[in-house]
């Protein structure tokens, strides 16, 4: 299978239509070919069907980013230097095996060594660092990224639009089907993926399906893996849940470039490799409007190019390449601007899914309905006549010729 590339090339503040300079790329890629992330309680390939184990790169994902990076080496050819210079490229990945031996195996493809770099005969490698964080620290990679709230509030509230419960009573027989012959608990519209990835994987690298895996079957679950993405980032309230995830990421592609296109920068920093996930993906092609509701594919790619005309001013381009059997990737056009989109105008059409505050946007804040306040008040009429019925015993009681206040402390353990 060959390698897929889903290119976005930002050419920043406005390129003219005539020659341009390129100044500096971003590449954000999905990693190559995996194994199965788990198993289901009936499938007949447990962990121990795989050489390395659930979740890790696979020999044909190797060569897919090989390949990747191959193709990045010809395409930038004349921008990157032939020979691997360590102030040109930063590397970040997930801190997940697959991703990180993606990113090795594309640097690979990027920058053979030629024998002034070459410190082992017969080796066409090099050691180029990659760099990563723990993925308890991940905020810019990883998403949906969890410890948001607000988030899961409005996942809670997709699953109550009318597309949502569509969906999900058209597919309940279908559903049920699943769980029974999977041997889950429960089968919904946000883990079925998993079971397509288990089926898809195994059926990728030559195993047998089970006799109830027909291809009508694998075309359902995948219909429904990618309503799943569409749901995690789209159908309801795509700016704000764009602004609690893929908005971050693309917060952070529009601030690298700010930095490469300021006047007089001596920045000599000409790329930034992101190694990361589908769901990576999917989140910044939400934010950016331009999702085509399909998963990306293994070893998929957005590039971010910055050019410069002759006029000092510099603009946006997107592509997306996700087919390797194409030369060229994929133009594709920022809702509202054309294909060649000025800075100035990125930022603006983008500006409704780039958070201002993250942490705090985060936040759940109190809202009450009509409901809330009739109830409200009924509850404090209720405790306000209470009072009153208790003022007025009290003010009989100090009538009667007694000891006042001794008479009414005796019986204080009736107010607790």
């Amino acid at each position: 299978m060959g390698s897929y590339l889903l290119i976005m090339s930002l050419c920043v503040f406005g390129c003219s239509f005539g020659e341009s300079k390129l100044k500096f790329v971003t590449l954000l890629y999905r990693h190559g070919d995996r194994s199965p992330i788990k198993a289901y309680p009936t499938d007949p390939y447990q962990e121990s069907a795989w050489p390395q184990g659930f979740g890790q790169l696979s020999q044909e994902g190797m060569q897919q980013h090989f390949e990747l990076g191959q193709f990045l080496r010809k395409r930038y050819t004349g921008f990157l230097s032939e020979l691997y210079m360590r102030y040109e490229i930063a590397v970040r990945s997930t801190d997940y095996d697959r991703t990180l031996m993606s990113a090795e195996a594309n640097l690979a493809g990027l920058y053979p060594p030629n024998s002034s770099q070459a410190f082992h005969p017969g080796l066409k490698w090099q050691p180029i660092p990659v760099h990563t964080v723990p993925q308890s620290l991940e905020r810019l990679l990883s998403f949906p990224l969890p410890n948001c709230p607000r988030y899961q509030q409005l996942m809670n509230m997709t699953e109550k639009t009318k597309i949502f419960l569509n969906v999900t009573r058209t597919y309940e027989d279908f559903m049920n089907m699943v769980r029974k012959n999977t041997g889950l608990d429960t089968v919904s519209i946000e883990t079925v993926w998993r079971i397509y990835d288990t089926l898809f994987c195994e059926g990728k690298h030559g195993m047998v399906h089970p006799p109830w895996v027909t291809p009508e079957v694998m075309k359902t679950l995948s219909l429904l893996k990618n309503f799943c993405f569409q749901m995690m980032f789209g159908i309801y309230k795509r700016e704000e849940k764009c602004r609690l995830q893929g908005g971050l990421l693309l917060d952070q592609i529009i601030k690298n470039f700010t930095v490469a296109a300021a006047l007089n920068s001596t920045e000599k920093l000409k790329m930034i490799m992101y190694s990361a996930h589908d769901t990576t993906i999917v989140a910044l092609q939400e934010a950016l409007a331009v999702f085509n509701g399909l998963q990306p594919p293994y070893a998929s790619c957005h590039i971010f190019e910055l050019h410069q005309d002759d006029n000092m001013s510099f603009a946006v381009e997107m592509y997306y390449r996700n087919d390797s059997s194409v030369a060229e990737p994929y133009p594709i056009s920022l809702p509202g601007c054309t294909q060649r989109c000025p800075l100035q105008d990125f930022i603006r059409l983008t500006s409704s899914v780039i958070p201002k505050n993250w942490m705090k946007e985060c936040q759940i804040t109190a809202s009450f309905s009509d409901k809330d306040v009739v109830i409200g008040l009924a509850v404090c009429g209720s405790v306000l006549l209470l009072l009153v019925v208790l003022l007025l015993i009290v003010l009989c009681r100090q009538s009667e010729p007694a000891v006042g206040y001794t008479h009414v402390s005796n019986h204080s353990d009736d107010h607790s």
